[in-house]
């Protein structure tokens, strides 16, 4: 919040009063964070606002803005997943960060926690870290020993002289351990089990045992994780087109090699670029069936690039490029036949999905027989990305030189129509639709359509179908509703 308000207002001078963060609870505003000034002069948080205007009349107060604070807390995020995937809000101002076997990669335990806090300061943020086996013992450590990074196994004698507000209980809690002279963890922990259950519950018994490394307490990562990913750092940032998209390629030839080996291919494909300034951006591909060839890949992430509307920047370069494979399948080969032409079957779904990463894949559309005579639901039009071999096959109803039974286009919603009588001196009928009035020359029909009473509780009325044309060669399928006899024009051939 205080980031956001100086990148707002500015730095504020040497002279400048003491800056608070006022939240509404209870009805009440409270402090929810304040400068280093304000903690100087002896204001905390959740103290009430009305009492540290009384002992500072000076004080400066702006209100929390809540979303704005989330926003900010997940580009942190954003920003800590070139460190590990496993990264986890702890609201209302904290990231976990589960970095099980990625601390090699960036020199050890202590290296690693050091970088990640400096980057984070370097971005304006003033930041506290620290590294343990569990969630709450590093949680507490953060708060009251910035920096340590403590050895496997050793959390309970890191964390047993650290006070009780180390765990961040409820101000209730906390003054009932004082009264009863527990002022650390380690004397808390010192109890019997069935004293703490009796007096301060279940929960609070797990949370020590959670600290003290007795009890399991895993965290959830904020974005599912990828089957395979692939990345490369880059000492310094890069920003032209060309090296971004060839850094793309290896990637994907990388990645390609780990999904052959596993008989596999990607189905959902995401590009993460980290900028140098913290910025994130993630673009995915989507592909109708499984693909691990990196010049397709490859392929579709530059037809992507070159279509998004907000293009991407690099600003003062990207240090990191990550490509993971969202969602993976399983691969099968297929088999070659005289009949059958692979090739191109291939290069149709390579333009499917080449369509789809310009415009959307949902704007690529296939057509797909449904199970029904009713002309408006006989088909329907899916991402061609998803369409699958149906057993239900397209009904020839059309015989050899003969005119098209149904329209070549069907109108979304039938529109009424009125069908005059011809008028004297004349053997011609005429319609009138859309506020045009056509002659017609020729009228073949009824066909008549029943609709599915067993899909309905009350049976539609069935139609009797028409085809029609008219003097400038025009044809249209049109119905008479059997109950009301309004006509209805529902199609049009040419």
């Amino acid at each position: 919040m205080q980031r956001r308000w100086k990148a707002k207002n500015g730095a504020p001078s040497p002279d400048a009063p003491p800056l608070v963060v006022a939240a509404k609870e209870k009805n009440a505003l409270v402090i929810s964070a304040l400068d280093r000034k304000a903690t100087a002069l002896g204001l905390s948080v959740g103290q009430p606002l009305a009492n540290a205007r009384a002992m500072l009349p000076v004080l400066k107060a702006v209100t929390a803005n809540e979303p704005a604070d989330v926003k900010l807390l997940g580009r942190i995020a954003d920003w800590c997943e070139r460190f590990t995937p496993f990264v986890s809000p702890d609201p209302p101002r904290g990231l976990l960060l589960d970095v099980t076997g990625a601390t090699h990669l960036f020199g050890g335990e202590q290296a690693m926690l050091d970088r990640l806090r400096a980057g984070l300061a370097a971005q304006g943020f003033a930041v506290r870290g620290a590294l343990a086996g569990t969630v709450l013992a590093a949680r507490a450590l953060a708060r009251f020993r910035d920096g340590t990074v403590v050895p496997p196994g050793e959390e309970e004698n890191a964390i047993e002289k650290l006070p009780i507000d180390a765990l961040n209980l409820d101000p209730v809690t906390t003054h009932a351990f004082r009264r009863a002279g527990l002022k650390t963890i380690g004397q808390a922990a010192g109890r019997k089990r069935s004293e703490l259950n009796a007096r301060f519950g279940a929960r609070l018994v797990y949370m020590i045992d959670a600290a003290l490394a007795r009890a399991e307490s895993p965290i959830s990562p904020r974005r599912p994780l990828p089957d395979y990913r692939a990345e490369r750092n880059f000492a310094e940032p890069v920003a032209t087109e060309e090296l971004i998209r060839s850094t793309l390629t290896s990637l994907a030839a990388s990645l390609g090699d780990v999904l052959e080996k596993r008989g596999e291919g990607a189905r959902l494909l995401e590009a993460e670029f980290y900028r140098a300034d913290g910025q994130v951006r993630r673009i995915a591909v989507e592909t109708g069936s499984p693909i691990r060839d990196p010049k397709i890949v490859g392929r579709l992430f530059r037809e992507k690039l070159d279509a998004l509307i907000d293009p991407l920047d690099p600003g003062f370069g990207f240090d990191l490029i990550r490509l993971c494979a969202t969602r993976a399948e399983r691969a099968e080969m297929a088999d070659a036949d005289f009949d059958a032409d692979l090739n191109a079957k291939r290069e149709i779904r390579f333009l499917i999905d080449r369509l789809a990463a310009r415009f959307g894949s949902q704007r690529i559309l296939a057509f797909q027989p449904n199970d029904t005579h009713i002309p408006e639901c006989a088909f329907a039009a899916v991402p061609a990305q998803y369409a699958e071999q149906t057993k239900i096959e397209w009904q020839k109803i059309r015989r050899a030189k003969e005119a098209p039974r149904r329209p070549l286009r069907l109108l979304e919603k039938p529109e009424p129509m009125s069908l005059l009588r011809a008028v004297p001196g004349s053997k011609a009928a005429h319609m009138c639709w859309r506020s045009a009035q056509r002659t017609l020359t020729h009228s073949e029909g009824p066909e008549r359509i029943a609709m599915e009473w067993w899909r309905y509780q009350e049976s539609p009325p069935a139609r009797d179908y028409h085809r029609i044309e008219d003097t400038d060669g025009r044809r249209f399928w049109i119905f008479r509703d059997t109950v009301t006899s309004q006509w209805r024009v529902h199609g049009a051939c040419a």
